[in-house]
């Protein structure tokens, strides 16, 4: 069934930039055709594309990108295959001219896989895994894999610009290369004509396409062909699962007080803000962060943990607390990873007297020269969206826990779960989750 046309605004910026708005988390300027974008940076899917850049919105239906086009030019090659000739038109038009028009945009060929490498990128950056919210984490390596495919798959949205980091299908088959021999293992074992037999055999011939275009070579790459030319799912039962298991567990150390003795005069949750530090350092629920500020004689310490995500850094990383007092200047506090905790205290007895009662403290981690800052006073803390997005996540984890047993149709959008996410569904019902 055809999709219908869904209707987006082409209009020209004040700065020459040509937007395309889509999809419900935008909202639109009739006044000077710019498009904002709603919600903080972890509820968007983001691609550097050739001439501009596309975001989908991940809480809601994404249907189409909403795009800001600085080279119309170099975008013409992918438009019309991703919006369809009208919008290609119009973007065209408004490029010479300050303008603005709603266009119907088609649900073209390129719309559903580019959908799903943009969300590949967002899972890979913003995926919430934790372990007291049961969120597994994916395979990096099957995930990594995943992307190329789906980046070669996307190749007309790139050109050879080096303005694109996004185009790395060749960078990410050598990256993540290493799961190579247990994604065809995966294959191999797949029970015949089952959803996930067929993913898995369209990831690796996309693989195995993408590798040679590159000129990539070795022996991972030579066995994946050999395979796909020689011999389909056997669908034996030997080995149930998939052959990816999570990469390690949480030990959950009952942790030795920082700082031994002294009255407890306060404690507390700290903002666990997912922007603020990389992907895999904390983990990624709302309390992983917590405090606790003590009297010893007169003076004020205060002591802070955060639940450390398994691949996190055991040294050489300067994750620091971020603690404030009464709204008060940031003290920063370095954080040790020891176990399963980052922990770090420090004297802050100028900032809590002694007289002092229910001191309001607020406490956050961050990496610095990563931190993009708390944001500016009286902002959303942006909990709720990720409450929302931990309940996305559960929703595509409950899917790839029930795969369709035979499904022939392609499923490129949203609602698809990526392999690395039926992996860990599978795992994690093995798990003490």
């Amino acid at each position: 069934m055809t999709p219908e046309p869904v209707d987006v605004r082409v209009a020209r910026g004040a700065d020459g930039t040509v937007l395309i708005a889509a999809g419900p988390g935008l909202r639109h300027s009739d006044v000077y055709g710019d498009v904002v974008a709603v919600g903080p940076d972890f509820t968007r899917a983001v691609l550097d594309v050739a001439g501009a850049v596309l975001s989908w919105p991940v809480l809601d239906d994404p249907v189409l990108p909403s795009a800001e086009i600085h080279d119309a030019g170099r975008a013409q090659q992918w438009l019309w295959a991703l919006y369809g000739e009208r919008v290609a038109a119009a973007v065209h038009d408004c490029a010479a001219e300050e303008s603005g028009v709603w266009v119907p945009a088609e649900v073209a060929v390129l719309a559903g896989a580019a959908a799903r490498l943009g969300l590949g990128h967002w899972a890979t950056r913003w995926w919430p895994a934790s372990y007291p919210n049961a969120i597994p984490a994916l395979q990096p390596d099957l995930l990594g894999l995943e992307s190329a495919a789906l980046t070669h798959r996307c190749q007309q949205l790139f050109d050879d610009g080096d303005d694109q980091p996004d185009d790395c299908a060749a960078e990410l088959i050598e990256e993540h290369g290493a799961a190579l021999d247990s994604l065809i293992q995966w294959w191999r074992e797949a029970p015949l004509a089952t959803d996930t037999a067929r993913r898995l055999e369209t990831v690796l011939r996309l693989l195995d396409d993408a590798a040679d275009s590159a000129g990539l070579d070795g022996a991972a790459l030579r066995r994946l062909r050999s395979s796909l030319e020689g011999h389909g799912p056997a669908g034996t039962t030997a080995g149930s699962g998939t052959p990816f298991g999570r990469r390690t567990g949480y030990a959950l150390a009952a942790g030795e007080t920082v700082v031994a003795g002294g009255r407890v005069i306060a404690r507390g949750s700290g903002t666990n803000d997912w922007r603020r530090y990389p992907p895999g350092f904390v983990d990624a629920a709302e309390d992983a962060v917590s405090w606790t500020a003590r009297a010893l004689g007169a003076r004020r310490l205060i002591e802070v943990e955060a639940l450390a995500d398994p691949a996190a850094p055991a040294a050489g990383t300067p994750l620091v607390a971020d603690v404030r007092v009464n709204g008060g200047d940031p003290h920063r506090i370095p954080l040790t990873r020891r176990d399963d905790l980052w922990t770090g205290h420090a004297d802050l007895s100028p900032q809590l007297p002694a007289g002092m009662r229910a001191p309001r403290v607020e406490v956050g981690v961050l990496l610095p020269g990563f931190d993009p800052g708390p944001g500016t006073p009286g902002e959303p803390d942006g909990r709720a969206e990720r409450d929302a997005v931990r309940a996305l996540v559960r929703r595509r984890m409950t899917a790839a826990a029930r795969p369709p047993a035979n499904d022939v149709t392609t499923r490129d959008g949203f609602p698809a779960p990526f392999l690395a996410e039926t992996a860990a569904a599978d795992a994690a019902t093995d798990e003490d989750y």
